[in-house]
């Protein structure tokens, strides 16, 4: 494996496990109320491109990473319908 595919994968998973620490915090306060469900879906549409991206350059590190951040977001999504409506 060369350097630029571990500096890829390295990238890709920092930036796909970012979004874990705020499903761990929204499962455990069971709020959502400083989640901007815009937002939510604005990254959605940005991890769906690179996911895309990295399919049509046949790119791994690009395809897993950000197929994991893809679903990270629709965690997040309805982690944010579930707990946003029983207020």
């Amino acid at each position: 494996m060369d350097i630029r595919t571990i500096i890829g994968i390295s990238a890709g998973i920092l930036t796909a496990a970012s979004g874990i620490p705020q499903i761990i915090k929204v499962l455990k306060d069971k709020q959502v109320k400083a989640v901007s469900p815009v937002m939510l879906f604005v990254l959605l549409g940005g991890n769906s491109l690179w996911c895309w991206y990295g399919i049509l350059l046949e790119d791994v590190p690009i395809m897993v990473t950000n197929a994991f951040s893809v679903v990270c977001d629709i965690v997040l999504i309805a982690l944010n319908y579930r707990y946003s409506s029983k207020r």
